[in-house]
């Protein structure tokens, strides 16, 4: 049977060479010319031109004297470079002195963006990868004051997903400073039987997914070192190692209807639906719809139905979607469902994680949407 493992590893790993080489080669094309691309295709890539309408929902604050604050991670590289070109982008601009302020282990940003609320800060920045982003986003949910991104991060989800230039500092500080204002939903994660009890009645913010099974297990199996090294590969190295474990039994219950039972390798909850490297794994996916997607991954047959798998999110994402007769025959399977809560009851403890972040195991958690509970600063004439 060893060759049989042997030769499913090389039909899989041609797979996603495969599958990363097409679409990097329709990404280029379409860049260059978006007609010469498929519909599906030009909605999977995001490469078709965005209509430069006003944002919806909030207008920019047309006061010249905005307060700006930076909640910034230290441990992230660049941050000595980029806290000298935001004080010149803010003084060449006649704004006041920004605030610069550093998070630490103890509290990763939620303390300090609620003090620079306090100090009078008109926009709030998260300096850093996810975890800043989500704890900044936790002080200003709710609130009047917006909130700007300069992701540092290795998955940068959130930023991925809101469209924003990653590699360009100067960009991202024009739309920190010049951007428009729109609402996006928020999400919140109510942990109540864990393991141990310890987060048993937490409540946790997301601003993508958050989720139990093999999603949250590879979120706690990634190798640090590979994360500096290989980005967001390092997260698919560590989902390999769980390939083979057992299947989750699960009850999933939304907005209150008829529970759905059944077996399965992950349950996700998404406020977003972009993961690191253009895959829509929840395509219908909207941060400004007021409502969750649910969706339930599985896979029998070993490799060969994680590569079924694999090549179902690809499709999914291009607009390709699984009919009922073919769900018959596969080994695979992708369900959807849409609202504004969830319950997710789980037959023993599985690892649950949000946006990236591993919270332990339970066995019963809810999610629900806070439907335009943030300001996002956004380029201007772009709406999320």
């Amino acid at each position: 049977m060893v060759w049989v493992w042997i030769l499913g590893a090389t039909a899989l790993v041609l797979a996603l060479f495969a599958t990363m080489l097409s679409v990097t080669l329709a990404r280029q094309i379409g860049k260059r010319d978006p007609s010469a691309l498929p519909r599906g295709w030009r909605t999977f890539l995001r490469i078709a031109p965005v209509a430069a309408t006003p944002a919806t929902g909030v207008t920019l604050d047309t006061d010249n004297r905005a307060q700006i604050a930076f909640i910034v991670n230290p441990t992230k590289d660049g941050t000595a470079e980029l806290r000298e070109r935001a004080m010149r982008a803010c003084a060449i601009r006649y704004l006041p002195e920004p605030m610069w302020i550093y998070t630490t282990e103890e509290d990763p940003g939620t303390g300090q963006a609620r003090d620079a609320i306090e100090a009078g800060a008109d926009v709030v920045v998260a300096v850093g990868g996810d975890g800043t982003v989500r704890a900044v986003a936790e002080a200003l949910a709710g609130e009047d004051v917006a909130m700007g991104i300069i992701p540092l991060g290795t998955g940068n989800l959130f930023a991925r997903n809101l469209d924003l230039p990653l590699a360009d500092t100067g960009a991202l500080l024009r739309i920190v400073i010049e951007g428009s204002v729109s609402r996006v939903d928020v999400g919140w994660l109510d942990i109540e039987r864990a393991f141990p009890a310890s987060r048993e009645g937490s409540t946790h913010l997301f601003l993508v997914m958050a989720g139990a099974g093999i999603d949250a297990e590879m979120v706690a199996g990634a190798d640090p070192i590979l994360k500096k090294r290989l980005g967001w590969m390092a997260y698919f190295f560590a989902a390999v190692e769980h390939l083979g474990d057992k299947r989750i039994k699960a009850t999933v219950t939304v907005d209150e209807g008829l529970p759905l039972e059944a077996e399965m390798r992950t349950v996700l909850m998404a406020n977003a639906g972009r993961l690191p490297g253009g895959l829509q794994l929840i395509p219908d996916a909207s941060v400004t719809d007021g409502e969750l997607d649910i969706a339930t991954l599985d896979a029998r047959g070993g490799l060969v139905g994680w590569t079924e798998l694999f090549g179902s999110v690809v499709a999914q994402g291009a607009g390709i979607k699984q009919t009922e007769l073919l769900r018959t025959w596969r080994t695979s399977r992708i369900d959807h469902r849409r609202g504004q809560s969830v319950t997710i009851d789980m037959d023993s403890p599985q690892r649950v994680q949000v946006d990236g972040e591993s919270l332990g195991r339970a066995s019963r958690v809810k999610g629900r949407i806070q439907a335009g509970g943030l300001l996002i600063k956004v380029p201007a004439g772009i709406t999320p």
